[in-house]
């Protein structure tokens, strides 16, 4: 199979590739296996996963983890790409890394349910820049980079079928100073659209809940101000970029179906019709950035309407 990643940017030779490739293939194949993911990715870690891997892990410094943003919409793949990341980034390069994804961030529900009251009733849905507590995302990147090999640091982890944060005894215990940090997220490396494009409504939800666009100003105003500084601190944005905003349903419900069947009592779990309610939430703001991030992301990973990885673009 011809490779996807670009030759002039290959951090490991044709012989460094094969060695690799026959060391980690049994243990790709079964990570995949255990993810409920196709075997067909399998030819694509010679041809991508290792690549971009090496292409990470040259970019890495001894002073302090590297931040990696990995934007994509929802549905896109962000989380098996990160998965796949980890191992191949520990097992094949040596390098220790971590996964932190902005929804593990969220507000609890209670505190969701302050800021609607005090602020905009929309703001209770989890998902705008605004819905996020920025502060321990902050907090959590000074915690990494300070750490050292017995430092043990708590990673939050939200709970979407009860749409609310994972009590602080079943976060995430990570051992150690990661050479990598893995930061994913459907708004990650964002920035604030310009003021005069919020003044039309996107959708049903704004033209009908957010007449006087009091809500998508406030979230503009969070994106450029406390995320801004959030964002900052990346070194890298990767952006798995979907076709087209109308992909982003059929993949997001397909998302639903598998989040209930593993959780069939969830109270969280939404239905077709609030799903399609709750997904223009993030419509205007995946919008903008479809159309603005392809020109200034580090790496561009183009998707097809299947979810595919078909082309490769480095500045």
């Amino acid at each position: 199979m011809p490779s996807l990643w670009p030759e002039e940017h290959l951090h490991l030779s044709t012989t460094e590739r094969k060695t690799l490739r026959e060391r980690l293939e049994p243990g790709f194949s079964r990570l995949l296996q255990d993810q409920n993911l196709p075997a067909e990715l399998t030819p694509l870690l010679d041809t991508l996963y290792l690549p971009l891997s090496a292409w990470l892990a040259a970019h890495c410094s001894k002073e302090r983890p590297l931040l990696v943003g990995i934007n994509g919409s929802q549905g896109s793949g962000k989380s098996t790409l990160c998965r796949l990341l980890q191992f191949l980034l520990r097992d094949g390069l040596g390098q220790k890394s971590c996964v932190i994804s902005i929804d593990d961030l969220y507000l609890t529900h209670a505190e969701r349910q302050q800021l609607a009251r005090r602020g905009h009733p929309l703001l209770a849905t989890r998902g705008v820049p605004g819905t996020h507590d920025v502060s321990l995302g902050l907090e959590i990147f000074d915690r990494l980079a300070a750490a050292t090999q017995d430092t043990v640091t708590k990673l939050p982890r939200f709970d979407k079928a009860s749409d609310d944060r994972f009590s602080e005894d079943k976060w995430e215990r990570f051992r150690g100073r990661p050479a990598i940090i893995l930061f994913e997220g459907w708004c990650v490396g964002a920035t604030p659209q310009p003021v005069t494009e919020l003044t039309e409504p996107v959708n049903r939800l704004e033209d009908l809940e957010d007449p006087a666009g009091l809500w998508r100003s406030y979230v503009n105003q969070q994106l450029a101000g406390p995320y801004r500084e959030l964002f900052a601190r990346l070194d890298l944005l990767l952006m798995l970029q979907v076709p087209d905003w109308q992909q982003v349903y059929r993949w997001r419900r397909k998302q639903e179906q598998q989040l209930l069947a593993g959780n069939p009592g969830g109270t969280g779990i939404m239905d077709d019709q609030a799903l399609q309610r709750f997904i223009m939430h993030y419509e205007r703001l995946t919008r903008h950035q479809l159309t603005e991030m392809p020109t200034r992301a580090d790496l561009l990973l183009q998707l097809d309407t299947e979810q595919r990885i078909t082309r490769i673009h480095l500045p």
